[in-house]
């Protein structure tokens, strides 16, 4: 018999909210332990045989994925590994670009990943100095490898809502990426030309934009980002803005979702650069 939030609150919780569990609730924590898979004997005050009896429920239900909270990063990245898995790794130089290597008998494409590459094999994505790669950069690499498209950028720039079917995730684009690069840089340009270069961006200002900081990134070679950045100017009112474009033949590349993906990473490895230069 599974147990609900509430089954477990009311029969077996002592209801006292005395938060010796760490939460403020007996109820908070009855919905840690089914949605999250809190651990049961985080609560004090029941028996073994209690905690014993309930953990072999909940390991059932948290099998079956009963009232559990998704995990949003592991699903995305199951849909792209079977979205990819018809894709030849001896096809993909011709397509995104990179080198094919034999290791242990078995082809794998070293792809240029900004100043770095990762090795894409037939079970796995690694960087290759080996450093660690987000859950979500497997998922736009992944996505990448699917997307079918072969065409080299022609340079030509367009904003991420100039694209179709982007109106839903526009308002992402703006909260998740451009609104942290404003917090982070306003008033700070030298830290993000700084950052900016440790990832391998090239200097653009002033190339066809007004913008106080311009940058070309190359997250893959068929992938290029601007970025645009214009700091505050109080005298005249204006706050600080940011802005991703992207090659006319992006779509072709990677799909809407994963312009995302890439655009959040974009900014947190921003941030995180200019955080450890401070």
């Amino acid at each position: 018999m599974a147990l609900s939030v509430v089954d477990l609150y009311r029969d077996v919780l002592p209801r006292t909210n005395c938060g010796d569990c760490g939460f403020n609730s007996c109820l908070a924590f009855a919905g840690m332990v089914v949605a999250e898979k809190h651990p049961l004997d985080g609560c004090p005050h029941l028996a073994p045989e209690v905690v014993e009896r309930c953990n072999q429920e909940l390991g059932g239900q948290y099998a079956a994925g009963k009232w559990t909270k998704r995990d949003l990063a592991e699903d995305a990245l199951t849909w792209a590994r079977e979205r990819s898995a018809s894709m030849r790794l001896v096809d993909l130089p011709e397509r995104i670009g990179g080198h094919l290597t034999n290791e242990d008998g078995e082809p794998a494409l070293h792809l240029p990943y900004y100043t770095a590459s990762v090795i894409i094999r037939g079970d796995d994505i690694v960087r290759a100095d080996g450093a660690a790669l987000t859950r979500w950069e497997k998922v736009f690499i992944y996505n990448h490898m699917a997307q079918g498209g072969r065409r080299m950028p022609t340079g030509k720039w367009k904003g991420f809502e100039e694209f179709p079917n982007t109106v839903s995730k526009v308002k992402t684009m703006a909260a998740h990426v451009e609104a942290p690069l404003v917090a982070r840089f306003c008033g700070r340009i030298d830290e993000l030309r700084s950052a900016a270069a440790g990832m391998g961006g090239e200097d653009a200002t002033g190339k066809a934009n007004s913008a106080d900081v311009a940058v070309h990134f190359h997250p893959f070679p068929r992938v290029p980002v601007m970025l645009l950045f214009w700091d505050e100017d109080p005298e005249d009112g204006f706050g600080a803005t940011a802005k991703l474009l992207f090659d006319e033949t992006v779509i072709e590349h990677l799909d809407i979702e994963s312009i995302v993906f890439l655009s959040e990473r974009l900014r947190q490895m921003l941030c995180d650069a200019a955080d450890e230069g401070a």
